[in-house]
């Protein structure tokens, strides 16, 4: 980071602020898919388990692309380059929002009472 001339703090304390809300949402992420794992096991197993890994995984990689992200711009800051591009955003956002669309396999009240998932 000794590439150029030290950037004004307020933007270093803002990439750090947008760093630590991108861990909050990977957390977020995290916490849901323990809760569906702990909340959905009267749903077909299937997709109980899919529900609770992929939100984990997302939650995982959430925290993950935020370090990288996190020092792209710390090392962009002194050499007074753009911040770098990113569209996690817009991934994240797809990801989400086509699994909140997907109907369980076995949601009907009829199967509920015939023991799917029960442990």
């Amino acid at each position: 980071m000794d590439d150029g001339k030290r950037p004004d703090y307020r933007f270093s304390l803002a990439n750090e602020r947008t760093f630590l809300a991108w861990l909050r949402t990977g957390l977020a992420l995290i916490a849901g898919g323990i809760a569906a794992d702990q909340l959905l096991p009267g749903l077909h197993r299937g997709y109980w388990l899919t529900t609770a890994t992929a939100l984990i995984a997302l939650g995982a990689a959430c925290a993950f692309r935020a370090s990288h992200h996190w020092i792209r711009c710390e090392r962009a800051m002194p050499r007074e380059e753009n911040p770098p591009v990113t569209r996690i955003p817009v991934a994240l956002t797809l990801l989400v929002g086509a699994g909140r669309f997907q109907p369980p396999p076995c949601c009907s009240p009829c199967h509920r009472d015939e023991g799917f998932g029960q442990a």
